[in-house]
């Protein structure tokens, strides 16, 4: 979205978008096991990593091979620096200007009503594990509307299900990454929590920071029409 197709020289196998990258840019491993000697291979004069999904031993590893400029995006706000920070390094700063402003006024667009709703997120099961108040999610939660009812804990906390009766969690929401979940979970807990509304939700939307969230401003809007559906 930058416009530096012709820049990029390498990309992770999670970086499934646009799907014309991922035919053709070389794959250079997961964001946990990157593959040294293959970036290396590609001589990049930049690498762009980031705090939570990259391990610190590899990065450093990399500042032999290149410049590395580690993005750490906790909230809303933080994520428009990030974007703005990397049209900067790469000489798109009008283009990654563009971006955010216009992700700015799709999400100024986004109308709640009312109280907000307690909700949960929850991104993994065996053990199940949600959300807290320091993640990027949750700052996406409340652009809903939605209230965090692990707002208090930090990063990724296991939870039990029994939990969410106690804290009066009014909506949990699944997502599609990393774990799976599926039209079976909601049947699962249903029969546990039967007075929380449980709905599926796009991860992506949730959790991929960058010009990403310009596509989840509306995303979000619909999914607000559905939480407050009888449905």
């Amino acid at each position: 979205d930058l416009g530096l197709d012709d820049e990029v020289a390498g990309i992770t196998k999670f970086c499934v978008h646009p799907q014309k990258w991922f035919n053709t840019k070389t794959r250079i491993g997961g964001t946990k096991n990157l593959n040294i000697e293959k970036i290396r291979s590609l001589s990049p004069d930049l690498i762009i990593a980031n705090k939570e999904e990259n391990v610190k031993e590899q990065i450093e590893a990399l500042e032999n091979i290149a410049p590395v400029w580690i993005s750490d995006v906790n909230d809303f706000d933080d994520a428009l620096q990030m974007i703005e920070s990397i049209g900067a390094i790469t000489n798109k700063t009008t283009a990654a200007q563009n971006i955010t402003a216009q992700i700015k006024n799709k999400f100024a667009q986004l109308k709640t009503q009312g109280q907000p709703q307690r909700a949960c997120y929850l991104i993994w099961k065996d053990p199940y594990m949600t959300v807290g108040g320091d993640t990027f999610i949750h700052s996406m939660m409340q652009q809903c509307g939605l209230q965090n009812v692990f707002e208090k804990q930090t990063r990724y906390p296991e939870i039990q299900l029994k939990q969410l009766a106690a804290l009066d969690c009014k909506l949990i929401l699944l997502s599609s990454e990393p774990f799976p979940f599926g039209q079976k979970h909601i049947s699962e807990m249903q029969e546990q929590i039967p007075d929380a509304k449980i709905v599926l939700v796009n991860g992506e939307m949730f959790s991929w920071y960058g010009s990403r969230m310009f596509a989840a401003a509306d995303y979000f809007r619909q999914l607000i029409k559905r939480i407050n559906s009888n449905g």
